[in-house]
């Protein structure tokens, strides 16, 4: 244990310099073993086990070799699903709103692939719950808002209002409100087929883009998936696009006032608090005065902020991955686009929609006639999430930490690393590029979360190429530690991201605006400096540990 923990203080000496900066030392040449620490595992094995199989010392009978056993199958399962380049990549689970949003994008695009329908209609019946709504996680109960897209969707690609499951859903949809109860979102959705009128949307217009970059109230103060999401609604809103529907496609049974009587100032997300003087009845005026502005014959800015969004958007949309690389931001863009005056068949239509086809995943549900093809959407890929998660898990079951499955799949995760400027530049000028993305490819937000997962399971490996090894940790790791926050934590993809009054704008009401420090970030990243070789003393892992302090619950948990 002495000898360990010496190895451990050499190496980590070497590679950082005085607690909080990084270098790369003579180990970096390849002439040393690499970092790595692997918890509660001192026999995990230095040789290639082409095999997976669990290292044991004996043969221990009854519960710990069925134990081993089931360790073994469960390794020699994950190698068959290693892709050929070396990641692993599961479906991201989400809910039925992703499906929806897909029918009803499809129609607005006039792209209708009635094969596709079908199966979509499948799965959205498939997951309707037996009081007749739509959850939005499973075993959930029916949300409003998922329940309206989910019903609207199916309308929409012609089936009946009559059908009992419709009237099924109807009458629950009913019982929560109606339309109205619905979250901004879904209204925008629906103001796009002429289903909800824009007075109940909130105005954001594209001048906000002139709000300089560190402003209190700049996008860049939002998070990355609400400004990926926002910027190219911007250019919507401005343009108010209609795409007309038939008397018989449209929804207004669910509203329970008839839509031309509804007040809806006092309707969702308009709903004042009963204190005059609020941050949120103050957003609430501003939104009224920028209706009036929108109102306006001449609005002279106009022009310019929306070749601004315009000029984001078309930035961000360069690599292969589609806007911010997940859904709805991709859908956003593609509306943005034809807004603009680009064609469907205009390559970047083009490009942007098979980005969001590549998202489909193709099952089988159980339905009246038996087993039937289905087709839902995810919200993304996680092939660098769910990479590095899988080599830690392996080398922490004795997979051999130089196994050839491992060093492929390291190999494609140093080909991922971040080496462009991202949105993270503006929250942290001092940051260098280093971390490592979600998906396969978005390069402008590269994540704390993956970055500190990659980390660990690279410094666990023995890597034919050491330099090249340890330069990535070292790049990653000083990406990670710059982006930690004022109040010791981390949040995902910017740093200090904390203005929760931003949560408080009508715009807002689902209250995820925001990427503040949260409790598991904070943890991971203290899991990274662990592995590392660093102890509590590190000046980045005190303050961690401090703000895990202030955050925990009363019960002694984290949330």
């Amino acid at each position: 244990m002495k000898l360990l923990k010496h190895l451990m203080t050499r190496l980590s000496d070497r590679l950082f310099a005085h607690g909080g900066s990084l270098h790369a030392g003579p180990q970096a040449q390849g002439t040393g073993p690499s970092l790595r620490l692997v918890s509660h595992n001192p026999q995990a094995s230095s040789t290639p086990d082409q095999s997976g199989r669990r290292q044991t010392g004996c043969h221990i009978p009854g519960q710990s070799e069925v134990i081993d056993d089931a360790v073994r199958k469960s390794q020699a399962w994950f190698f068959r699903q290693q892709d050929s380049q070396g990641f692993w990549a599961a479906e991201l689970e989400a809910d039925s709103t992703l499906t929806s949003e897909y029918l009803m994008l499809r129609r607005f695009l006039g792209v209708v692939d009635q094969a596709r329908e079908a199966k979509a209609v499948r799965y959205l019946r498939a997951a309707q719950l037996p009081d007749g709504g739509w959850p939005i996680y499973t075993d959930g109960p029916s949300e409003i808002s998922a329940s309206v897209k989910a019903y609207f969707a199916l309308k929409l690609v012609g089936v009946s209002a009559e059908e009992p499951f419709m009237l099924q859903a109807k009458d629950g949809i009913l019982d929560k409100g109606g339309v109205v109860s619905a979250n901004v979102f879904s209204k925008i959705t629906l103001a796009l087929f002429g289903q909800y009128d824009w007075r109940g949307v909130p105005s954001m217009p594209p001048e906000v883009l002139f709000f300089p970059k560190r402003f209190y109230f700049s996008v860049y103060a939002m998070s990355y998936w609400s400004r990926a999401v926002l910027v190219p609604l911007l250019i919507v809103f401005a343009h108010k696009p209609l795409c007309r529907l038939e008397p018989h496609q449209g929804i207004s049974e669910l509203y329970l006032t008839p839509p031309e009587q509804v007040s809806y100032r006092r309707e969702r997300p308009f709903n004042r608090d009963a204190a005059m003087f609020t941050w949120r009845n103050c957003f609430i005026t501003v939104d009224a005065f920028l209706k009036l502005y929108d109102r306006l014959p001449v609005k002279p800015f106009r022009r310019l902020a929306l070749e601004r969004a315009a000029a984001w958007m078309l930035d961000h949309i360069k690599g292969s991955g589609g806007l911010g690389a997940i859904y709805p931001a991709m859908a956003n863009s593609v509306v943005a686009l034809r807004c603009l005056g680009y064609p469907v068949d205009h390559p970047l239509v083009v490009k942007a929609l098979r980005e969001i086809e590549a998202l489909e995943v193709h099952d089988v549900v159980t339905d009246e006639t038996g087993d039937a093809p289905a087709m839902h959407l995810q919200p993304c890929f996680s092939p660098s999430w769910d990479t590095a998660l899988l080599m830690n898990a392996l080398v922490e079951a004795g997979v051999g930490q130089n196994h050839p499955a491992l060093i492929k799949a390291a190999d494609w995760l140093l080909s991922c690393q971040a080496n462009t400027v991202g949105d993270w530049k503006v929250s942290a000028p001092e940051a260098e590029p280093g971390g490592w993305y979600f998906q396969f490819e978005n390069a402008c937000y590269p994540d704390v979360d993956d970055s500190a997962v990659v980390i660990m399971a690279l410094a666990k490996l023995h890597m034919p190429d050491r330099s090249a090894q340890r330069g990535s940790i070292v790049r990653g790791a000083r990406w990670v530690l710059a982006m930690q926050n004022t109040d010791g934590g981390w949040g995902a993809y910017d740093k200090d991201n904390n203005h929760m009054v931003f949560n408080l704008i009508p715009f807002a009401d689902h209250r995820a605006l925001l990427d503040p420090s949260t409790a598991d970030l904070a943890g991971r990243c203290l899991e990274m400096l662990g592995t590392l070789g660093y102890d509590q003393s590190h000046p980045a892992a005190h303050r961690a540990l401090a703000f895990l302090r202030r955050e925990q619950e009363a019960d002694g948990s984290w949330y």
